[in-house]
């Protein structure tokens, strides 16, 4: 039960700025930890959907629909974002003949990372203002838990050039992927319906077709490409679902 409980605490400090503290002798390092703490993945994109749609619900104006599509994105720390940035960076400097692992892991982005950043960052919040708009607020809490429950399914069955994504492939078992899916997905069910189910198989197999796609490009697979796949199939969701609803 206390691994349970620090595995939550654990993903929400992780996957989001939520405040969350730890005392000096909590231990997230074992296996029970970190596996529970991405069984909880999903449930921080649940928890981030609701807090924005509190936000978009104080008015339903463009403008506070700006607001609540940005708090999303400055809710997870632009973690994901960051990620495009980094992986632009990379793919660019290895058409340059350098190495794109090393190019990766620098602190510092370069102009084409920014610019990669930065359409992203426009593509995500004018999709989420348009939902929004369409009065589709469920539909986007739903899309956060398929782009996460995509994460979780990636670091099983991907190979990783990463000791961390390593130690959380190690600790992910079948009954917490199993466990996480189907809960999560009961719940995308009561959020719009049967539909879930499609847009979940869909957003999966876009997942693996990026990931895919830019390891192939950057010859290994890490953490950064796993925040590109999460804004891709977010965005691509997101805009699916302002067309087809």
């Amino acid at each position: 039960m206390k691994e349970l409980f620090f595995g939550l605490k654990f993903a929400f400090s992780y996957f989001s700025i939520l405040p969350i503290q730890f005392c000096k002798e909590d231990d997230l390092s074992t296996k029970p930890v970190i596996g529970t703490m991405l069984f909880f993945l999903p449930l921080v994109g649940l928890v981030l959907g609701l807090l924005t749609i509190m936000i978009a619900s104080f008015s339903h104006t463009w403008l506070f629909f700006l607001i609540a599509a940005v708090s999303y994105m400055l809710m997870y720390g632009f973690i994901h974002t960051e990620a495009v940035c980094d992986v632009a960076d990379a793919i660019y400097a290895k058409h340059a003949g350098k190495d794109a692992y090393t190019i990766i892991k620098e602190p510092t982005i370069g102009a084409i990372g920014m610019f990669y950043g930065l359409a992203f960052f426009a593509l995500k919040v004018g999709a989420i203002i348009a939902l929004f708009q369409a009065g589709h607020f469920y539909a986007f809490v739903a899309v956060l838990l398929i782009s996460r429950l995509s994460l979780v399914a990636l670091i099983m069955i991907l190979p990783f050039k990463s000791s961390f994504i390593g130690t959380l492939k190690d600790a992910l078992t079948v009954p917490y992927l199993l466990g996480t899916f189907a809960i999560f997905s009961l719940v995308g069910i009561l959020l719009i319906g049967s539909q879930f189910l499609f847009f979940l198989l869909f957003g999966g197999v876009l997942a693996y077709i990026i990931a895919r796609f830019i390891g192939n490009k950057l010859g290994f697979i890490n953490g950064d490409v796993l925040g590109v796949t999460l804004e891709g199939v977010e965005i691509a969701l997101f805009i699916i679902m302002v067309v087809n609803f």
